[in-house]
């Protein structure tokens, strides 16, 4: 595994007349001491295929020590044997405002995930409202600004968003996922800052890429090998942007809109349909927009 160096530079970057800036964050991972393939459920996973379990470990070390060096806080979850998609913290939960709504997943196989990570947040004071429709946390939940856009079509149900906008009271935006390959919505679209995203169109209905577009008149299209890579699976700071290696095009195109690319190869942890974000839970004490 190459290790790339964080680039040593000001807090703060601009775009024209636009300034990134990073903002620090905490975070909740899962070490992938049980990572396999022993099920398929995403167009990802081969179950023929062994996994190296030792370079999904390292990987996913990296991604940690990576968050680490950029200043923010990593809260680390116990993993637990029989469950090899822990890692995936991003599907624990959402979390605003210090309140969480829980998870239900859609697969048998996932749902045994759902109360470790409740029961973690609620040791941590985190008031945790169980989830009634099925959700799949941060994977179809993403917050930019004061808005938070929502993926269905293939986890989680519609009838999650108005869920989640009942509990946080944040403006719902529903947008639906057409391409297996990006079953969640967070391997199709990534926050970079309040206003600006990047995304492949062709994963979202035509009226999501619409109101996509009216949304964020300026967000970076990815080309398809960008997000065949996962690099959309990413996770910014505002100004830096953890993104995987193999996303070339997406890494020049961040760097051309003032945003500091942080390249990390998660490759063995991919096979489980997973990048750098599903591995990324974020807990935010604030308010959405604050």
């Amino acid at each position: 595994m190459v290790e790339m160096a964080i680039p040593d530079t000001p807090r703060s970057s601009t775009h024209g007349e636009e300034i990134r800036t990073a903002r620090t964050r905490r975070y909740l991972m899962c070490r992938p001491e049980h990572f396999a393939v022993t099920y398929e459920i995403n167009p990802w996973m081969d179950a023929s295929r062994p996994v190296d379990t030792g370079l999904a470990i390292a990987q996913w070390e990296h991604l940690r020590r990576t968050h680490l060096d950029l200043g923010h806080t990593v809260d680390l979850l116990d993993p637990l044997p029989g469950l090899p998609d822990m890692v995936f913290a991003a599907n624990g939960a959402l979390v605003i405002d210090g309140h969480a709504l829980g998870v239900r997943f859609r697969h048998a196989e996932r749902a045994p995930e759902a109360g470790p990570y409740a029961a973690w947040l609620r040791a941590q004071g985190i008031e945790v409202t169980d989830a009634v429709a099925v959700n799949e946390g941060e994977g179809d939940f993403l917050v930019v600004g004061d808005l938070l856009l929502a993926g269905t079509g293939f986890r989680s149900d519609r009838a999650a968003h108005a869920e989640a906008q009942e509990l946080f009271g944040v403006p719902v935006v529903s947008l639906s996922l057409v391409d297996p390959r990006f079953y969640h919505l967070d391997t199709a679209l990534a926050v970079l800052d309040d206003r600006t995203v990047a995304w492949w169109p062709p994963a979202f209905s035509p009226g999501s890429r619409g109101a996509l577009r009216r949304l964020f008149p300026d967000g970076i299209e990815a080309t398809e090998a960008d997000a065949l890579a996962f690099g959309l699976n990413a996770v910014s700071d505002g100004r830096h942007v953890v993104v995987a290696a193999a996303a070339h095009d997406l890494i020049s195109a961040l760097s051309a809109r003032g945003f500091v690319p942080v390249p990390v190869d998660l490759s063995e942890l991919l096979r489980g349909g997973g990048g750098a974000k599903c591995c990324t839970l974020e807990l935010r004490p604030e308010a959405v927009g604050s």
